[in-house]
């Protein structure tokens, strides 16, 4: 529970946010200048030839008329945030995540409700924000801390730590219109959490950064935490979620659906993801390496009978189909791998790979395809995991996405006898294995391999 003596620094009451989306009312046809100049020419001629006679306008020059439809990106939102709260944000694409944050920055205006907010805010929402492209880092620094209402003293007190958080010394004084946008994000997030602000918003920008640099970032929002300032955290990485922020809060279709302990609400949130069956998505990710050849589109859990599971029971046979896309004509040499991490921990515990799998080189034409590994008997423990995909060609990473989703295993009978050990007291996977009891001369070794 929040400790009632610490005071609320931010409040939203009823929040709304509407947009309005334009359509064509028709299918508007592709026009080329061509068409334009020729369409002219035409008219033309004919006015010449019958200068009295009316002609009709050609569809070229007839747009559709466009229509209009309301779109609620946040609907009916109210919670409060203590100071030194540390809260994660999470929730499906298009739940409305990065427009809260964009009000909670006063980026933009809410349409129904309200936001009050004491205290400094520094938000890191996008690549390259709040940053002027043809200034250098050096002059962004004193341009960012200017905007917190900081004074140049200071901001020059906090400079050299900023900096060496970075590690951008070398570039200090290059326009950051050159930077990598891994170099504008280690910049951008080192001004926003060393300028002392009293609230620290943070998308999910950081997975540009390289997994070194994650870690670093996530280590300082935790003691900024500590220090007594607030950090608003959205990310599709549960367990960077779950180690951070000991609240969090879940965006479902623009609404608030579960606000509590991370715990439970990530829970809330995989148990909404995998409660229908189907394709769950992977298409949309944006903290992914790669996607320009190939790219995963979703990924299913199927039974021996191919309808989708919610969960694996352990000691059942199970397959995890990966749907992906090829856009150049062909690609060869192709391996597919899937890591599994415990969430609990974090350990790596094992991997599905091609590579070890089969000794088939796959090769894959341009269009959509289906790989499949199947585990016959699940070893793992119950508990939930996180998967890690990977698509290679050779050396060349095609399609890397971390924490991509959740694989949940539920109870299940893997050992002949039926007994399982206790809950709590689970091993990290279950083995195989035969017993036999006699004389040394007569055990029966053929079963063990």
């Amino acid at each position: 529970m929040w400790s009632n003596r610490m005071s609320t620094v931010i409040t939203v009451e009823n929040l709304g946010k509407k947009y309005l989306l334009q359509h064509q009312s028709g299918q508007q046809p592709y026009v080329a200048l061509r068409d334009v100049i020729a369409d002219t020419c035409r008219t033309f001629g004919r006015k010449l030839v019958s200068p009295f006679v009316r002609h009709s306008q050609s569809p070229v020059s007839s747009p559709q008329s466009p229509t209009s439809e309301e779109f609620w990106a946040l609907k009916d939102v109210s919670f409060e945030v203590k100071q030194g709260d540390r809260i994660g944000i999470i929730g499906r694409n298009g739940a409305g995540k990065s427009t809260l944050l964009k009000i909670l920055s006063r980026i933009t205006e809410p349409t129904t409700g309200s936001v009050r907010i004491k205290g400094r805010v520094a938000s890191l929402l996008e690549v390259g924000t709040g940053f002027h492209p043809e200034l250098t880092g050096r002059e962004n620094i004193y341009l960012n801390g200017a905007i917190l209402g900081m004074s140049r003293a200071e901001i020059r007190k906090k400079f050299d730590e900023i900096v060496d958080f970075a590690e951008i010394e070398k570039f200090l004084d290059t326009p950051v219109k050159r930077y990598s946008s891994g170099m504008y994000v280690r910049l951008a997030f080192a001004v926003a959490a060393h300028l002392e602000p009293e609230i620290l918003v943070v998308d999910e920008v950081l997975a540009v950064g390289d997994a070194k640099f994650q870690k670093k970032c996530l280590a300082k929002m935790e003691a900024v935490g500590k220090e007594g300032r607030t950090v608003l955290f959205v990310s599709h990485n549960m367990a960077a979620i779950q180690s951070l922020c000991p609240r969090a809060c879940l965006l479902e279709s623009g609404r608030l659906i579960q606000i509590g302990a991370s715990d439970e609400v990530v829970s809330a949130y995989f148990g909404a993801v995998f409660s229908t069956s189907g394709d769950r998505e992977l298409s949309e990710r944006r903290d992914r390496v790669g996607g320009s050849s190939l790219r995963l589109i979703s990924f299913d859990v199927v039974d021996s009978d191919g309808e989708s599971m919610t969960d694996i029971p352990c000691g059942k046979r199970a397959s995890i189909e990966i749907k992906f896309q090829v856009f150049s004509n062909s690609i060869s040499n192709l391996r597919f791998g899937i890591s599994l991490i415990d969430k609990g921990n974090g350990r790596y515990v094992t991997e599905l790979n091609s590579y070890y799998g089969s000794k088939e080189i796959y090769s894959c034409e341009q269009g959509v395809h289906k790989f499949a590994f199947i585990v016959n008997r699940m070893p793992l423990a119950p508990g939930q995991y996180n998967l890690n995909f990977i698509v290679t060609s050779g050396l060349e990473v095609l399609d890397w996405i971390k924490d991509a989703s959740q694989l949940r295993v539920s109870d299940g009978l893997f050992y002949e006898s039926e007994q399982m050990p206790l809950p709590g007291s689970y091993p990290v996977f279950f083995t195989e294995f035969k017993c036999y009891l006699g004389e040394e001369e007569k055990l029966n070794r053929q079963d063990i391999s």
